[in-house]
C-alpha cells in the first residue's frame, strides 16, 4: 500500500513493505491446454496483440492469464481467430454479433451431435430379458 492511500489509523511515518512472492504455491495436477503466449498467437494470425487482446475481451477467442497477467491461450487460438475474421469479412458482422453467431454455431454443431447419438441407439436392437 502506497504512503498516499494509507488510512491515518495505518500510521503515516511507518514504511511500507511489499511482498515479491506469491502467497499461496498452486501446484497443477493437469497441464494447463493453455500453452501458447500471446506473442505466438500473434505472429500465427498476423494480427496485432491489441486485435487479440480485444477479441480475448469480448469473447471471442478463449484465453487464460497467468499471475502476471500475460495471455496464454489454446494451441486452437489461431484458427479460432480466423474463424472470426472470416465470418467478420464474409458476413459484415461486428464483433458483437459474431459473438452471438459463434454461440449458436456451436450450439447446431452440439445438438446435431446428440441427434446423431440417438439415431445411432435408436436403430441397435434392445434385447428384452
Amino acid at each position: 500500500m502506497r504512503a498516499e492511500h494509507r488510512s491515518p489509523a495505518q500510521g503515516a511515518g511507518q514504511p511500507v513493505t511489499r511482498a515479491a512472492y506469491p502467497l499461496v504455491r498452486v501446484y497443477r495436477t493437469s497441464p494447463s491446454p493453455y500453452q501458447l503466449p500471446l506473442a505466438g498467437v500473434v505472429s500465427r494470425s498476423g494480427l496485432p496483440p491489441e486485435l487479440v487482446s480485444r477479441f480475448v475481451a469480448l469473447g471471442l477467442v478463449d484465453a487464460e492469464r497467468d499471475a502476471r497477467g500475460r495471455l496464454w491461450f489454446r494451441p486452437s487460438a489461431p484458427s479460432a481467430i480466423a474463424r472470426v475474421l472470416r465470418l467478420r469479412d464474409g458476413l459484415c458482422l461486428n464483433y458483437a454479433a459474431i459473438g452471438v453467431v459463434l454461440d449458436l454455431l456451436d450450439r447446431i454443431e452440439r445438438l446435431e451431435t446428440a441427434l446423431r447419438h440417438s439415431e445411432r441407439a435408436a436403430k441397435e436392437p434392445t434385447t428384452w430379458t
